[in-house]
């Protein structure tokens, strides 16, 4: 009867041991399975990041020429009117 008793509770404890190697495995698995998501989102998150710095650096460029031009502009303006001036003065 004791080596009866002895095998069941071999058994029951294999059966235990099964139970739990097969939980990790399942742990293991969802773990690797979040990793692989954080890492997707992650870059995705720099991606964005990435596009959004270079957007705002070309409305940056976009802002300076603009105001290069219109500079110029003004000042090419300024120029024709002072000569205009100068004509009428002395023409």
């Amino acid at each position: 009867m004791k080596e009866e008793q002895a095998a069941v509770i071999a058994g029951q404890l294999r059966h235990a041991l099964d139970l739990m190697q097969a939980e990790i495995n399942a742990l293991q698995a969802r773990q690797s399975h979040q990793a692989e998501l954080t890492h997707q989102r992650l870059c995705v998150l720099e991606k964005r990041a990435d596009d959004q710095e270079a957007r705002l650096r070309s409305a940056s460029e976009g802002v300076t020429q603009f105001k290069v031009w219109s500079g110029l502009a003004a000042g090419g303006s300024g120029l024709m009117s002072l000569a205009a001036l100068v004509r009428a003065f002395f023409g």
